[in-house]
């Protein structure tokens, strides 16, 4: 039998050493059994020895899936909002998702800091991305990812007229282990000056780095620490954390059947949630439930839909979002 994988995880050295030491005594006991008046004791010693190795073999089989499993959740995340369909009112909505999750974080005592912030001048996002970590954190937020639409009167609106707007999520987990290769020639690398007030850095040194995916097209950018190394180093994590995100999408389409037990890693054309500041509600498409107390929500107070979309996922009755009980 092949020990590679258990001898070179420290957690299961041990096993594989006892493992190895009953092997040693297969030899002996093989030539005992020759012997017709040691036979029978040789056999039966055998089959415990290989009871007990079979015993071995899935106790580190154990151990190594729940190496997996805690991999999967992921204490990192890259949380990624974009202004959609609604100009200005569009991205200050994603502005306000981005406070929502920074109160989330923080009764949970999670780190937040961004690592890009495109402003469109009026107090809301284009486009930002933050550094979440924290114990759980994947767990949490992997059902946010999709798009959130919001019904509400504008500040600017005098009319009263309610607008629609939307603004897409993305959570990406960051792993210690991407789980496709990338090839270094695919990757095209551009520097530049980093934005924003402050700092010595600022418009002298080109600090922020932007990677570009060829085959996908898919381009991150890095611009919140202070040296081009590490700016690069954050949108290398960022970009393998998007392709593995688009290699689990594009699986878990090509196997539509098991869609709902997939729908963590998240479409992100699917509309999963409208917030209604009128009717003081959101509702979640995806398992057809509402909320009140809107605002209390979106200072953070999202536990009790986590929690039904936790529920939802592990009984398998989570849709896939859409326009059910959407209020125009």
């Amino acid at each position: 039998m092949d020990l590679t994988k258990y001898k070179e995880n420290f957690k299961t050295q041990y096993l594989v050493a006892e493992y190895e030491r009953l092997e040693s005594k297969k030899p002996e006991l093989e030539e005992m059994k020759a012997d017709d008046s040691l036979k029978e004791m040789a056999e039966e010693e055998l089959k415990q020895i290989e009871e007990g190795q079979k015993a071995l073999v899935d106790q580190m089989e154990m151990i190594l899936k729940e190496e997996e499993k805690q991999e999967e959740q992921a204490n990192e995340i890259v949380l990624e909002v974009r202004a959609g369909a609604g100009g200005d009112e569009a991205a200050y909505f994603a502005y306000n998702l981005a406070e929502m999750y920074r109160g989330f974080g923080e009764k949970n005592n999670w780190s937040f800091r961004p690592i890009d912030e495109s402003e469109n001048g009026a107090g809301g996002y284009k486009t930002a991305s933050f550094e979440m970590k924290g114990q759980g954190i994947y767990d949490a937020l992997r059902y946010e990812t999709g798009v959130h639409r919001v019904q509400r009167v504008p500040a600017t609106e005098k009319s009263g007229r309610i607008h629609t707007s939307t603004a897409s999520v993305a959570v990406l987990p960051i792993r210690k282990r991407g789980k496709i290769e990338i090839n270094p020639t695919d990757i095209e690398m551009e520097f530049s000056r980093s934005g924003g007030a402050g700092g010595q850095n600022v418009n002298k040194v080109e600090t922020a780095v932007r990677l570009i995916h060829k085959p996908t097209g898919i381009d991150v950018r890095s611009t919140a620490e202070r040296s081009q190394l590490k700016n690069r180093e954050k949108a290398m994590q960022i970009l393998v954390a998007k392709l593995d995100a688009l290699h689990e999408e594009e699986q878990a389409k090509k196997h539509a059947a098991e869609r709902k037990s997939q729908i963590g890693t998240g479409d992100r054309s699917e509309k999963i949630r409208t917030y209604n500041y009128l009717q003081d509600r959101i509702t979640d498409h995806r398992i057809k439930q509402s909320w009140h107390g809107l605002p209390k929500i979106m200072l953070g107070n999202i536990e009790p839909i986590i929690e039904a979309l936790k529920t939802a996922s592990e009984s398998g009755t989570m849709g896939e979002g859409g326009d059910e009980g959407d209020d125009e």
